[in-house]
């Protein structure tokens, strides 16, 4: 893990500790922030205090209580409603002027229904989905793509530095969530490409892992190659980022092509392939796993 120093310390809380949020928290307590988490299932929050310094709520209102920044990272637009708006939502917690950054990949929509519902209460609201996978997590490399309005991003931006690289505000609320779609949509094409041509090598009797050597130096190469070309050749998938999240997002992503006209052909296609994998029950392995549908055929 990187550590990061801030130069204010400001009292925040993360609701949601899963395989992002538990470290992207880590990281604010770790530069001097005061954290107070909350996480649906309590023993996850008891493991975050083993590691770092802060407190734990039992409700999100409880944990926003007196924070200027909420941080939320959690499954889908369903959990992200409950967290924000629900009986005890942190929406019904935090004080005027405060910020609500929502972390989850979720839609558009929600992002644009939850700033309306944050500017009727005086609060601030960014849809910031991040890149990065666990490891970006961990490191605090994460990139993080931004929708809302700019002077609330340039209060927040600060903090959200303790576990990025990049923090780039691309438009206002929505404009993070559409662009992480425009992120999902070029890996699934990115992901499939490299299936197809790590099965060719290996069928044709190529050195796989030499061709990847050789390959990823030139206009071939890209992040799954770097780090998913190795893995999908020895067939190793238990790990990363799982079919199930990508077949979620991916669900998204044509659900917003279909209502602008944006035609999606390979990321339905792919879109497919990810559901005969769950199928398969591989509902958990890593995105590369496209790669059985070639080699165990």
């Amino acid at each position: 893990m990187i550590q990061k120093t801030s130069n204010k310390s400001e009292k925040v809380a993360f609701l949601g500790l899963g395989v992002m949020g538990f470290h992207m928290a880590g990281h604010l307590a770790s530069a001097g922030h005061e954290v107070t988490v909350y996480n649906r299932t309590v023993a996850k929050a008891d493991a975050w205090l083993k590691k770092f310094s802060g407190r734990k709520a039992a409700t999100p209102d409880d944990a926003v209580a007196g924070a200027r920044i909420v941080f939320a990272c959690v499954g889908n637009d369903h959990d992200v409603r409950q967290i924000s708006l629900g009986e005890h939502g942190a929406f019904h917690g935090m004080k005027s002027g405060a910020v609500f950054v929502d972390h989850t990949t979720a839609s558009a929509e929600l992002a644009r229904e939850l700033d309306a519902a944050a500017r009727e209460k005086g609060l601030g609201f960014l849809d910031a989905p991040v890149s990065g996978g666990e490891a970006g997590a961990q490191n605090g490399v994460l990139t993080v793509m931004v929708g809302g309005k700019d002077a609330v991003f340039e209060g927040v931006k600060p903090v959200i530095d303790c576990y990025a690289r990049a923090v780039t505000l691309m438009g206002p609320a929505g404009a993070g969530q559409l662009t992480k779609m425009v992120n999902q949509i070029c890996i699934a094409g990115l992901v499939q490409g490299l299936a197809e041509g790590m099965n060719f090598a290996l069928k044709v009797g190529l050195d796989a892992k030499r061709v990847l050597d050789v390959i990823s130096k030139g206009a071939a190469q890209s992040w799954q190659m770097e780090n998913r070309g190795a893995t999908m050749v020895e067939d190793e998938f238990d790990f990363g980022f799982a079919v199930d999240w990508m077949r979620k997002d991916l669900d998204m992503c044509l659900a917003e092509g279909r209502r602008v006209g944006a035609r999606l052909p390979v990321a339905a296609l792919v879109d497919q392939f990810y559901a005969q994998i769950q199928e398969r029950g591989g509902g958990r392995w890593d995105t590369s796993s496209l790669m059985r549908l070639l080699t165990k055929a």
